[in-house]
């Protein structure tokens, strides 16, 4: 079934959950990844902004770190005012997964807001799905 609410894309990464975790966790480094926000500065302490490669406009994140639980939650928005929880990221240990523990698997997950488009779900969608092999590629040429 195609989840009509939720999309997810996984990658297995060759480094252990902690490094990865620290890419998913920070909010500059996501700049190099995160094609809706590229090119990221910190407007104020845990608040950052970026340019989307897409349409060129400022998108605002502020990210939710959960060290924990390896979890991000990744509030977005055009302003900082119009911030919302959009999307999260969860980097699950290889161990766990009987992988071994110089690997993990990276997770992007997003939820569709009942204004966006059929074309602009399909674009977070394939961007996410993309995002993943930048992800990988950060993490096992570093």
């Amino acid at each position: 079934m195609k989840d009509p609410h939720c999309h997810s894309s996984s990658i297995l990464v060759e480094r252990s959950a902690p490094i990865a975790f620290a890419i998913m966790s920070d909010g500059i480094q996501q700049g190099q990844w995160a094609w809706g926000s590229a090119n990221r500065t910190e407007v104020e302490p845990g608040l950052f902004k970026g340019t989307s490669v897409f349409n060129g406009q400022d998108t605002y994140v502020r990210l939710n770190v959960d060290t924990e639980r390896f979890q991000v939650d990744y509030d977005v928005g055009t302003s900082k005012e119009s911030m919302q929880f959009r999307n999260m990221s969860r980097v699950i240990p290889g161990e766990v997964l009987k992988l071994g523990a110089d690997k993990c698997v990276v997770s992007l997950l997003t939820w569709r807001l009942a204004t966006q488009s059929d074309a602009a779900w399909e674009q977070i969608s394939c961007v996410h799905e993309a995002e993943m092999f930048l992800i990988k590629g950060l993490l096992e040429r570093a």
